[in-house]
């Protein structure tokens, strides 16, 4: 069974204690008595009461029917009312920008799309992804009260502390853009924003609930290759939350390395495996992705496109059961795995889940593929079994990770909440 968080019965942390008893109640799907939330939280039966009753009246938790556990009377059973509250994710990708609006138990009831806005003009920006989020909330039928705020994850760097995205590499003209701030501004909303391979290991995190693991790593495969990390329960985010950068790794690049054997050549994962990289892999073996457009730049938003279009031609030659798109994801998957014995040696972890908004295209061969690379690899230090699983949050993964950083911020409790800050 996963760890609880344990309270304190200090007045003087109510709110601390809210958190304690409403992340217990989110993480049970059957509900909890009183008796078994004080056992798990370790409050008093006194604070249970007092702090369920305030849960009760905010409309975030409900009595939901008893139940007769031995003698005595029967037990009134707490569920989370999932609708009381709400969150905004918003994924800034080169090719699109995603919403979601998710409720309390973390589950999409409402998204949409956008084409990304060129930052050349940064107040542009703001009102695109402005207007969508209030375009969600009122298609959603959501009162603007009820929504706890907007979390946005982008491609790195960012300066979480001012709330800017820096210098994207796939976003050239997005340049100490201060997103975070005037969002908040436009929208009325608490807004914060993360790193996207960050925001998806939170998501990945959260809705695993209590069968999420201490330790694990996320491979993000979108436009870029990273990596998330989890360490005893806590995303590593780095002194500048920008950590995840996982495509500088070198590994053995196999047949992608584009020698006559493909032996001995070794590279940089992210290079490797980029998508952009793989779609002129597959022309070159003869494989037809529409029309070759691929003199146009992944920095620039056509050839953004254009690359995406023939990403999903070569997924669609996977699911067709292309010999030359099968073995080129295959490989593309045995690399990315080779790089993952490196992350797996370092945290001596053993659980490692696959996903991002370009994923799922290849995952089918891809993933087992990587798998094996893993499992198999004499340089894997480990002796441990390591689980090498997709993800399977879908290619929405990062919006509704960055939704989960809304809800993990106002469910979640934080030691941190108990510091006395003069």
């Amino acid at each position: 069974m996963a760890e609880h968080r344990r309270g304190a019965n200090l007045p003087s942390i109510g709110g601390f204690n809210r958190t304690v008893v409403l992340d217990a109640v989110r993480r049970s799907p059957d509900g909890l008595s009183r008796v078994e939330l004080a056992a798990r939280t370790g409050l008093s039966a006194q604070t249970v009461s007092n702090v369920t009753r305030f849960l009760i009246e905010a409309g975030m938790i409900a009595e939901s029917g008893t139940v007769v556990a031995g003698r005595g009377k029967p037990r009134t059973i707490l569920r989370l009312e999932a609708t009381s509250r709400y969150a905004v994710g918003v994924h800034v990708d080169p090719a699109v920008v995603t919403y979601v609006l998710l409720d309390l138990a973390g589950r999409v009831v409402a998204e949409t799309t956008t084409s990304t806005p060129s930052a050349d003009d940064p107040t542009e920006v703001v009102r695109t992804i402005a207007t969508a989020i209030a375009g969600l909330v009122a298609d959603a039928g959501v009162a603007v009260e009820s929504v706890l705020g907007v979390g946005i994850a982008s491609p790195g760097p960012i300066d979480v502390d001012a709330g800017v995205v820096l210098d994207p590499p796939f976003l050239p003209r997005w340049r100490d853009v201060p997103l975070r701030d005037a969002l908040a501004e436009a929208t009325g909303f608490p807004v914060l924003l993360e790193k996207d391979v960050t925001a998806a290991v939170v998501g990945e995190m959260f809705l695993a609930g209590e069968s999420s693991a201490r330790n694990f790593a996320f491979v993000y495969f979108g436009t870029g290759f990273g990596v998330g990390l989890v360490v005893d329960h806590e995303p590593v985010r780095g002194v500048g939350s920008n950590a995840g950068d996982a495509g500088h790794i070198m590994v053995d690049q196999g047949a992608l390395a584009g020698t006559p054997d493909g032996a001995g050549s070794r590279g940089e994962v992210g290079g490797t495996v980029a998508p952009d990289r793989l779609v002129q892999v597959a022309r070159a073996r003869g494989l037809r992705l529409g029309d070759d457009e691929t003199g146009l730049g992944p920095g620039e938003p056509d050839g953004i496109a254009a690359v995406q279009r023939a990403w999903d031609a070569l997924g669609a030659a996977i699911e067709a059961g292309d010999e030359v798109a099968v073995g080129l994801a295959a490989e593309a998957g045995a690399v990315m795995g080779r790089a993952v014995v490196v992350i797996v040696n370092l945290l001596d972890i053993d659980r490692v889940v696959f996903g991002g908004p370009l994923w799922s295209r290849i995952a089918p061969v891809a993933l087992p593929a990587a798998r094996a690379a893993v499992v198999a690899s004499p340089l894997l230090v480990p002796k441990h079994p390591v689980a090498v699983v997709d993800s399977g949050r879908g290619a929405d993964v990062t919006a509704v990770g960055a939704a989960c950083l809304v809800l993990d911020a106002a469910l979640s409790p934080r030691a941190s909440a108990l510091l006395i800050r003069r």
